[in-house]
């Protein structure tokens, strides 16, 4: 079977410089998204960033991930929260995104065996390896994944 390419474009609309503002319209959706520079780099804030962007990027390509595979897998997972941090070192006027932090919080059905929870911590810390998106910034960008399971 042939490679097969699926596209995403977005376009993107800014006014200024370091104070200006702008917004990104991904076709698909057509959902506007307002952006502008943060406050840490001397912008105006309010709005989201491109730096936010990545990192709710590789956190909702994870989360989405792990559900497929966790359904797939038939695991009793009932939720899954990802607490995220992205990390951007600035050294002088260089910037470099060094390392993206993810904590999911995944909850499985009370009758859960031990078994089944070791299998969802297994496949929480193998998940991003199936992500395209933790694929596109892996070797540029550290990713640390650290899981928890909580039966309910």
């Amino acid at each position: 079977m042939p490679a097969q390419i699926h596209e995403y474009p977005v376009l993107a609309h800014w006014v200024g410089g370091r104070d200006g503002q702008g917004d990104l319209t991904p076709q698909a959706s057509g959902k506007t998204i307002p952006i502008n520079v943060p406050p840490e780099f001397m912008g105006p804030g309010g709005e989201t960033n491109p730096e936010e962007l990545l990192t709710s990027a590789v956190t909702g390509c994870y989360s989405i991930t792990f559900g497929i595979i966790a359904a797939n897998r038939k695991l009793p997972v009932t939720s899954i929260t990802v607490n995220a941090l992205g990390e951007v070192e600035q050294n002088g006027a260089s910037f470099k995104y060094r390392k993206l932090t993810l904590r999911p919080q995944i909850e499985v059905s009370a009758d859960a065996t031990d078994e089944q929870i070791q299998q969802t911590l297994d496949f929480a810390h193998k998940a991003d390896a199936y992500c395209i998106v933790t694929n596109a910034v892996r070797g540029n960008v550290e990713i640390l994944i650290e899981p928890t399971v909580i039966r309910k």
